[in-house]
């Protein structure tokens, strides 16, 4: 029965109009980045926790996790239309419960990422500004791939979670991963795309010399505040070094200080652009 009452409720929302979705959450950055990037930043009025792009996102009330989103705190802001993502969270039958209408969108490959900004556009009742977006994306990715036509691929390891500090305890970037589409584009190869291999595996530094990336994309330590970003860049570029790796000993590691390589919206473009530069020496003009 709840699996029907979902349906409605996003029926429902994906035929308000643009004027009637005047109060818009959430519930993930990706969602929030793409709602700015669509034009509809004024109608915005809760986001997650952890939404810090563009900056007028920080003084939004804050809803919860992308894991863990309170229906009660999104209920308090009067929504008429909640993003949410596909997953095991519960928050469908909440909002279903409180008749919140609500999106849903999945994480996933690059085509999801358009899907994404297609399912959001059509729930806020601007569709046209969806079409707009994604030629924009497109033609950006297609620069990126002319830019690096004909070079060698380089085999590339992109590391996303780990201890801090360490090496150890490793989360990686397997094939069912956007950041697997942006790698080639940007002339890469991931060197877990393997069939079979988990969307974010876990893999010891054993595995990581086996491999023997060209490159290594370190975006596991980041941090917050761009002055921390700083100091946590050079930090992990140390751990990597005297690694008996030819990435290490040739200096393409690379620490990630950007979020756009960890949030699956419209920014996907300037981490294929910055891939391009690391993989190849190539800057691409946005």
């Amino acid at each position: 029965m709840w699996r029907l009452a979902v349906l409605f409720t996003c029926l429902w929302c994906a035929t308000l109009g643009a004027a009637q979705s005047a109060r818009i959450v959430s519930t993930s950055p990706s969602i929030t980045e793409t709602l700015f990037a669509l034009g509809l930043g004024d109608r915005v009025v809760g986001v997650s926790t952890f939404c810090r792009f563009p900056p007028a996102v920080g003084s939004l009330p804050k809803i919860g996790t992308f894991l863990r989103p309170d229906a009660e705190l999104i209920a308090r802001l009067k929504p008429n239309l909640v993003v949410i993502h596909a997953g095991p969270s519960g928050i469908e039958q909440r909002l279903t419960a409180l008749r919140i209408p609500f999106a849903t969108v999945k994480r996933g490959r690059l085509p999801d990422v358009y899907s994404s900004i297609r399912t959001i556009a059509d729930a806020a009742g601007v569709p046209d500004q969806a079409k707009t977006l994604i030629a924009q994306l497109e033609s950006r990715l297609q620069r990126v791939r002319g830019a690096v036509a004909g070079r060698t691929p380089q085999r590339v390891l992109l590391i996303l979670g780990r201890r801090a500090g360490t090496l150890t305890d490793l989360i990686a970037v397997g094939r069912e991963s956007y950041l697997t589409d942006l790698v080639t584009i940007a002339g890469g190869v991931n060197v877990l795309a393997d069939e079979g291999v988990p969307e974010y595996p876990r893999i010891s530094m054993e595995t990581v010399i086996r491999l023997a990336p060209d490159v290594i994309i370190d975006a596991g330590d980041m941090g917050d505040a761009l002055e921390e970003r700083r100091v946590r860049k050079a930090t992990t570029e140390a751990l990597w070094k005297g690694q008996p790796l030819a990435a290490s000993r040739a200096g393409r590691v690379h620490a990630v200080t950007s979020d756009a390589f960890v949030v699956p919206g419209p920014r996907v473009v300037e981490a294929a652009e910055t891939m391009a530069l690391w993989l190849h020496g190539v800057a691409v003009a946005p």
